[in-house]
């Protein structure tokens, strides 16, 4: 049985039977209050709203006697359907951007997100047990508030990892954990200063663009080239900060090679600059040797170093770290203290004891053999159904590729191909801050969260809304 909330304003002069009445009327008419709705009792209602029964009652007599409602013996009133279209029309208050609604994920026959992990693969039984561990009476002191920088246990186990996978040199004190990459964006624009000139690659990720727009910051698109961000047009920008992704640039894909990541390591020593690396998928790699992170290559300290559990874990977790140089950890400590922990501790201790009793290792190289398969049968599939008609770009590491599309069809027009044969693909223009009309479409398709199965199914769909509906 619903509720039925109005403030009632006794001073008006309007009856306050007449109030009500009104009220459930156009509640009615709108479509707030469905067809076949019971309403409450005259005493409830009388209790709740602080009237007296009789009004209650007058007011539901008008009701009935208009039509809106009708007496069901022993049951009560109920809401009848009104048939006029003038009148059964939706409030358009309830949504006043008529914004238009992406079509569900699931009602797609292939969905291929970036965004999506191999959740067949993940260790369900392992992670239920060790978060019902948490909950024990011995672990009670998780339920209130932790260090502010996150569980110092948690930030131990990620030290260690990140010196002996990414070659990243740290200290527990250096890491702070944050629910998502966005948030420790925003906190670290705050530890730099809105006052400096930052810049990011161009394309870049647009949610991490976002996030530097909303702090209010200037903003510098630095251009691609074949090996990562344009030195020459960084220098000549003027940016004091730079946000880049050298182990698998996000959207185009390259890996930054190692010359290119010492001259970028001397501009920032030289500019007295600082690097935001983020190493969002660095797990992930299918071609060549590992590349240790920009940070286990600084001497100067200017690096600072980002990491996320959504790709190699879960993204519901939302556990994302960064690791401070020495110079900002400084002025986080002297300035930034005052902000509390934004992730669970219960999340917190649960992946601190993943990791501490090897899952974490076991779980990484399960998932590097199960992403290198479903990459293969990806490339697979683009060669047997799609050929020469498109390009594959960015295949040497991550969760995702790039398809250069040989069409005159727009990349708008092509994802409405897809989307009409059940598939559903995505753009890369948003993540360019000035769009380039001109140059070839690129479809982005991530595999990570698709089987081997729909991969198939689905590079043959693209193949029939591409080159065959014409």
């Amino acid at each position: 049985m619903m509720e039925i909330t109005i403030v009632l304003d006794h001073t008006s002069g309007e009856p306050l039977y007449l109030q009500l009445y009104q009220f459930i009327k156009n509640e009615i008419l709108t479509g707030r209050i469905e067809p076949e709705s019971k309403l409450p009792s005259k005493r409830k209602l009388a209790v709740h709203l602080d009237i007296s029964q009789t009004t209650v009652e007058t007011a539901y007599e008008q009701l009935l006697a208009e039509g809106y409602v009708e007496s069901i013996p022993r049951k009560g009133l109920y809401v009848k359907e009104i048939n006029s279209g003038l009148f059964s029309k939706k409030d358009e208050r309830v949504n006043p951007q008529k914004e238009k609604r992406d079509k569900p994920s699931d009602s797609f026959i292939v969905d291929f997100s970036h965004g999506k992990i191999a959740l067949e693969a993940f260790p369900h039984t392992i992670w239920r047990r060790l978060s019902i561990q948490s909950l024990y009476e011995e672990e009670s002191a998780l339920f209130f508030n932790g260090e502010r920088q996150g569980e110092w246990a948690l930030r131990e186990q990620l030290a260690h990892y990140l010196y002996q996978s990414r070659g990243v040199r740290c200290t527990p004190e250096q890491i702070i954990i944050g629910a998502g990459t966005q948030y420790l964006i925003n906190l670290l624009t705050l530890i730099l200063g809105r006052d400096r000139v930052f810049s990011m690659e161009e394309p870049g990720f647009h949610r991490t663009r976002e996030a530097f727009k909303d702090q209010g910051v200037q903003l510098k698109p630095i251009p691609l080239d074949q090996d990562g961000i344009n030195l020459n047009l960084l220098y000549e920008s003027g940016a004091e900060v730079t946000y880049v992704t050298p182990s698998h640039q996000f959207p185009i894909g390259m890996v930054m090679p190692i010359n290119r990541r010492m001259e970028l390591l001397q501009w920032a020593h030289e500019r007295e600059a600082f690097i935001i690396e983020d190493d969002y998928d660095g797990e992930f790699r299918y071609k060549g040797k590992p590349i240790p992170s920009l940070q286990g290559l600084d001497p100067n300290g200017r690096i600072v170093y980002l990491g996320t559990f959504s790709k190699s874990l879960i993204p519901s977790l939302r556990i994302s770290f960064v690791v401070l140089p020495l110079l900002l950890l400084e002025k986080y400590n002297k300035d930034f203290s005052i902000y509390k922990q934004t992730v669970s501790r219960l999340h917190q201790h649960t992946l601190e004891q993943f990791m501490k009793n090897g899952h974490w290792e076991r779980h990484l190289n399960r998932m590097r053999t199960v992403y290198r398969k479903k990459q293969q049968m990806l490339i697979q599939c683009i060669e047997k159904f799609l050929g020469k008609q498109v390009e594959v770009v960015g295949d040497e590491s991550g969760l995702h590729i790039l398809l250069k599309v040989n069409t005159q069809s727009s990349e708008t027009k092509l994802i409405e191909q897809a989307a009409q044969m059940g598939v559903k693909v995505y753009p890369t223009s948003v993540y360019y801050q000035i769009v380039n009309s001109s140059q070839k479409p690129m479809i982005l398709l991530g595999f990570g969260g698709v089987s081997e199965k729909e991969i198939e199914i689905g590079i043959q769909l693209l193949r029939v809304a591409w080159f065959e509906s014409e």
